[in-house]
């Protein structure tokens, strides 16, 4: 989750919305990524979205059935059906995001077999988010 917050950061400095994913296999990161939908003109450009494409670029297939993302906030729909498309092995997220974040649904959106591990390191997580909007709303 560490290494998710770095890439939080980086979206902060880059004047985005602070939220940082990896994807990890077998202790190595495989894929990176943190939010660049104001930068690269994207609704997409989700920090999960872009650590799930260099993932599977970085092993040459779309399913990551062996993998875990860790993403410093809850994923949204959007990334949470990614994650399923992807088959991911597990998602650990940060602090929960109420508004839109994946859980609010009822529905089934992760894989069956994705394991979910929420509230890591959310203090920290949430503060980064806390910031932002503190500081874009003065």
């Amino acid at each position: 989750m560490r290494q998710a917050l770095a890439e939080a950061r980086r979206a902060l400095a880059a004047g985005e919305i602070p939220i940082g994913a990896v994807v990890v296999l077998a202790g190595k990161i495989i894929g990176r990524g943190y939010n660049q939908t104001e930068q690269l003109r994207d609704v997409t450009a989700h920090a999960e979205m872009l650590a799930l494409t260099a993932a599977a670029n970085y092993l040459g297939n779309k399913y990551l059935a062996d993998c875990t993302l860790y993403v410093t906030i809850e994923p949204c729909v959007m990334c949470a059906g990614a994650s399923a498309w992807a088959q991911l092995g597990a998602v650990v997220f940060g602090a929960a995001e109420p508004k839109t974040g994946y859980r609010r649904h009822s529905l089934g959106l992760l894989h069956p077999r994705t394991k979910v591990r929420p509230g890591v390191c959310a203090n920290e997580c949430a503060a980064l988010m806390q910031e932002f909007f503190r500081v874009k709303r003065s």
